[in-house]
């Protein structure tokens, strides 16, 4: 007669495969129309008033110390006016949506989009090396000592990374926006290569943004599990024949012709705050 033993739960040796990542700013950018032909039915004076409110709401957005906002006028069909703020949390970006939705403006403006997010820098480099040294001292992967060894790593890094993490919103005259995911079905997969391979060719991948690197300001926010893509990319320049040189350059690098898939790009010119009245008839600001 055999003897049967209770099954060991099998304990988790393997490496993990998802890179670390450290996280700044919550971001949220918000699209919206406006509607011109109720608006020009209000008297001049009302239309002033309602504009002069908005102003100074926006003002003080734009020089708030916990992350700013900006107000883009945007180009095309997808809609008029273009609303990016950075705050330190979710909730914070909640609350500047409800201080819009607050203002006489809105009656005005109708949603068309947005995108929530969170500044994230990839970190597969470090990844590596920190996987290595913990598996070299002997550290079981997922263990409370793994995780407590990563979170304090973690912690110095992202103290280090500050000013990258928790920025300004570049105050360059364009910005191009747009979502976009890595492939993960049909006959490739991002998410099947091994860590080694990912981190390889996303240092690949970043020197040719490098090559712009005063040219263009690129502020990369992360979005999985917050909205319907997985990241988010923010393109800042005075010259927007950039974003078009950088990107269609990018088109050729193996992680973007590979397993790069691009949702909606959105492209606005900057309007300061104390300008709004102007946008409002018409008018775009005059470069500063």
């Amino acid at each position: 007669m055999s003897t049967t033993h209770p099954l060991t739960p099998k304990v988790a040796t393997e490496v993990p495969a998802v890179p670390l990542t450290t996280e700044g700013y919550s971001v949220l950018h918000q699209m919206m129309r406006f509607r011109r032909s109720a608006w020009r039915a209000l008297p001049e004076g009302g239309r002033m008033a309602i504009a002069q409110e908005a102003s100074s709401a926006l003002a003080a957005m734009e020089n708030n110390s916990r992350g700013q906002s900006a107000l883009f006028s945007l180009i095309g069909h997808k809609g008029d006016l273009m609303l990016v703020h950075f705050r330190e949390s979710f909730a914070e970006l909640n609350q500047a949506e409800l201080t819009l939705a607050n203002l006489r403006l809105s009656d005005y403006l109708e949603p068309t989009t947005s995108y929530l997010s969170i500044i994230e820098l990839g970190l597969y480099d470090s990844t590596l090396k920190i996987y290595k040294e913990l598996t070299d001292q002997g550290i079981q992967p997922h263990s409370d000592q793994w995780k407590a060894e990563i979170d304090c790593k973690l912690g110095r890094h992202s103290e280090a990374m500050r000013p990258r993490l928790f920025p300004e919103i570049p105050p360059h005259r364009y910005l191009c926006f747009y979502p976009m995911d890595r492939r993960r079905g049909e006959d490739k997969n991002w998410y099947a290569l091994p860590l080694e391979e990912r981190a390889r060719q996303m240092n690949d991948h970043g020197l040719v943004g490098r090559r712009y690197a005063g040219q263009v300001k690129q502020i990369i926010t992360g979005s999985i599990g917050f909205d319907d893509w997985e990241w988010g990319v923010d393109l800042f320049a005075d010259d927007p024949l950039v974003f078009k040189k950088l990107i269609y350059e990018m088109r050729f690098d193996h992680v973007s012709a590979v397993y790069a898939l691009f949702g909606q790009f959105y492209v606005g010119v900057r309007c300061p705050a104390n300008e709004l009245a102007k946008l409002l008839s018409g008018e775009l600001p005059t470069k500063p």
